[in-house]
């Protein structure tokens, strides 16, 4: 055995001796450095193993994805289904591989260092402070004068205690040195063996699967070779025919022109035709246009939804037209609207003309026994419309946002002076407005009135029922309930000051209002009172005009919740007990929450103009709001209607549960969907401290565990990348549109939330 450090030369101290230790010290503190060095490349090693086999794990499901894609080909299927096999299993191969390299190179040279180093490096600290010792006293022996014998005897003490303290540690270091000396190739080389071994499975592993798959590999190759031989015999095949094909005159080559009214596909005739557009510039556009299933259809792209041009061609007429300066042009008619198309030769317009023709008369022929339905659809105060008998839902469903909205009562005239055909909406008080009046809306400020283009802008599902719910004759039954008590007209068209007057008196100052027509209503005393009161102020203003009306009328809307005190016109107070402006803020507040509830817009509508706090809370119901009494009734366009009125989509109840919290527990995804559009907390937390994501992953809701990390992981995108509007954002707000879209129209998708789920 061969000693590093000898054991004699460690009792002697000698130089020798130091210098030996100082040669192996640096020997070990090198070695170190070394396997410190070995260990990283080894895991840098494994870590980029590990990231080839994830790359290679991708690549070969992209293999499979294209065996899948390539189901109608058995060959091209069962061979990229074989290899991406193959593949798999020499990932596995790999990961194995990496495995034991972790084990050999890895931890067993770390443990060396950590377990083995780290005793010889506790070793030479003790050696290092006995040596110093030993140093101190040996000075401090040689330093006692000889006349001074009790030091004389304590230095010699010490320095004997010392000497075979040394002595003792000094053994133990060199023992220490020669053991690592020792240990060092057998832990190296056992552990390289290893990771070699390793290596030799590794490639044994690849070679047996290889040896299997080869000769498959070999038939398909030629297999290969005789599609090789097949495909050129193929180019030569289609380039023949093309070269046939080329050398024909074209010149006089014109399009099909026959049509089918029997076809099989239920398409009468189909090709491209100019359409001119009904905007203002008279455009024209190059369509798709086929006439099927009795309409007559066109469409940009082939994805595209028809667009239905005429819904039923009996109700139609087709005529030339030759009075404008394109050629080949032909006008489609209906009783509500007409077409102007162009073809592309004399030719396609006749055959077009032709087609329509008989396929109205084929379509009377199959339908003759409806010629009651087909009277009420050409009916002049119809139109292309349903009747009003049909339900509201059938009527958001095919139609613009003009048309869907005009035909709710009341709603063909504006709302405020009475002129035809509005087309501008106030979407929190759902009314039509003449363009003259919007403006009049938008200058009252969002706060009372929130102005929408009903051609113009885009309108959501849910605020198009909003629109149909209401309507200006509902609205107008609440706003100008004591219109006529008072004696005052409305203003017509063209009289901008009357209309400012009156509009502001309508909506901001709430005159017209019947103040005790709620159910809950003041005692019969008190209503005398102020009955009396008004109708004396109504009398003395009934012969002046509208804006002198209004600005004379009594202001009986505008009360001190402090003191009671109702403001008239003429600034006189009459004194009213206090408890009736505390009451009446009571019940319409309870008449809000009822019918929100209830899913009652006309009679949340009443509510807030007769001063309902949009933000109510119920204190006997756990500070409730009417925003979460919608969603516990379970409706979007309650929930909509309240918050384009101001409602706070943040504020919670008693138990710390906002609207955005009812609405997870509930399952109703597209409340949620409107809830984080409009700005809802999702991180706020109830009592119980959940937010909304962990109550949708508890209730195991997928739909709105979708949607609340979608909205969080979109928050986070926006504070990381800066400004708003970043790609991510625009995906993250299509996804949220489709939702809404889902929600509004077909909720049943939705409707993934079991019954019997626990509620709180």
């Amino acid at each position: 055995m061969k000693m590093t450090v000898d054991f004699e030369e460690c009792l002697k101290d000698s130089p020798r001796f130091r210098a030996a230790l100082e040669e192996v010290e640096g020997d070990v503190a090198e070695l170190e450095l070394k396997l410190d060095k070995l260990v990283k490349l080894c895991i840098a090693m494994i870590d980029t193993g590990k990231a080839f086999c994830v790359a290679n794990k991708q690549f070969m499901n992209g293999i499979r994805d294209l065996a899948q894609y390539s189901s109608n080909d058995a060959v091209v299927e069962t061979s990229l289904t074989k290899f991406s096999d193959s593949l798999q299993e020499m990932i596995n191969f790999h990961t194995i591989l990496f495995d034991q390299t972790q084990r050999s190179i890895k931890a067993q040279l770390q443990n060396f260092v950590k377990e083995d180093l780290r005793k010889f490096k506790d070793a030479k600290k003790q050696f290092e402070k006995v040596s110093e010792e030993k140093e101190n006293a040996l000075v401090k022996n040689a330093q006692v004068q000889r006349n001074k014998q009790h030091e004389v005897e304590e230095a010699t003490n010490i320095l004997t205690a010392t000497r075979k303290c040394f002595r003792h540690i000094a053994l133990d270091y060199v023992l220490q040195i020669n053991v690592l000396q020792s240990k060092r190739r057998s832990e190296i080389l056992k552990s390289m063996l290893s990771f070699m071994y390793a290596h030799l499975a590794f490639f044994h592993q690849g070679y047996d699967l290889f040896s299997e798959l080869g000769p498959y590999m070999k038939d398909l190759g030629a297999q290969l070779d005789r599609l090789v031989v097949d495909a050129a015999k193929e180019k030569r095949e289609m380039e023949q025919k093309h070269s046939t094909i080329q050398q024909k005159d074209f010149s006089n080559d014109d399009s099909k022109l026959e049509y089918n009214v029997d076809a099989a596909n239920g398409i009468v005739m189909e090709g491209y035709l100019f359409k001119r557009a009904s905007n203002a510039f008279k455009t024209w556009n190059r369509r798709w246009f086929s006439i099927q299933n009795n309409q007559l259809v066109y469409q940009k792209k082939f994805k595209d939804n028809p667009t239905v041009v005429v819904e039923d061609l009996r109700l139609c007429t087709v005529k030339h037209c030759e009075d404008i300066e394109r050629r080949f042009c032909f006008e489609v008619v209906s009783p509500t609207k007409s077409c102007m198309l162009q073809a592309d030769s004399e030719k396609l317009r006749q055959a077009w003309i032709k087609a329509v023709q008989t396929s109205i008369a084929t379509a009377y022929r199959e339908k003759g026994d409806e010629s009651e339905k087909l009277d009420k659809k050409s009916s002049p105060s119809t139109g292309s419309l349903d009747s009003g008998n049909e339900s509201k839902d059938k009527l958001l469903k095919g139609e613009s946002a003009l048309q869907r909205v005009q035909c709710i009562p009341g709603n063909a005239s504006c709302c405020d002076c009475g002129l035809a055909d509005p087309r501008w909406a106030s979407i929190n008080l759902g009314i039509t407005l003449c363009i003259e009046c919007s403006g009049i809306h938008r200058s009252l400020g969002v706060h009372f009135s929130k102005v929408r283009s009903l051609t113009l802008d885009t309108w959501e599902p849910e605020l198009l029922k909003l629109m149909c719910e209401l309507g200006n004759d509902v609205i107008n039954r609440v706003y100008e309930a004591n219109l006529e008590k008072m004696g005052i007209k409305k203003p017509h068209p063209g009289q901008r000051q009357e209309k400012e007057a009156y509009i502001r008196a309508k909506y901001v100052e709430r005159k017209f209002v019947d103040k005790y027509s709620m159910s809950s209503s003041p005692p019969e005393q008190e209503k005398k009172i102020v009955s009396k009161s008004c109708e004396e102020k109504r009398l003395s203003i009934s012969k002046l005009g509208p804006s002198e009306q209004i600005r004379a009328s009594p202001q009986s809307s505008v009360k001190s919740n402090d003191s009671g005190i109702q403001q008239s016109s003429d600034d006189g107070r009459e004194s009213l007990p206090s408890t009736v402006s505390a009451n009446s803020l009571y019940e319409t507040g309870l008449q809000l929450y009822r019918a929100s509830y209830e899913k009652n817009l006309p009679k949340m509508a009443e509510a807030l103009a007769h001063g309902a706090d949009v933000n109510w809370s119920n204190s006997e119901e756990n500070k409730a709001t009417p925003l979460i009494q919608a969603v516990l009734g379970g409706s979007l366009v309650t929930c909509e209607f309240l918050l384009q009125n101001g409602a706070n989509v943040n504020q919670r109840d008693v138990q710390g549960r906002g609207p955005l919290h009812h609405a997870t527990v509930l399952g109703h995804t597209g409340q949620v969907c409107l809830f984080l559009k409009r700005g809802a907390n999702q991180h706020a937390t109830d009592e119980e401290g959940k937010d909304p994501l962990s109550i949708a992953v508890e209730a195991a809701n997928a739909d709105i565990v979708t949607l609340l990390r979608l909205a969080r992981m979109n928050e986070e995108m926006r504070e990381s990348e800066g400004l708003y509007g970043q790609p991510g954002d625009e995906t993250y707000q299509d996804i949220f549109r489709d939702f809404s879209q889902m929600a509004s129209n077909n909720p049943e998708k939705l409707n993934r939330f079991q019954q019997d789920s626990q509620k709180f």
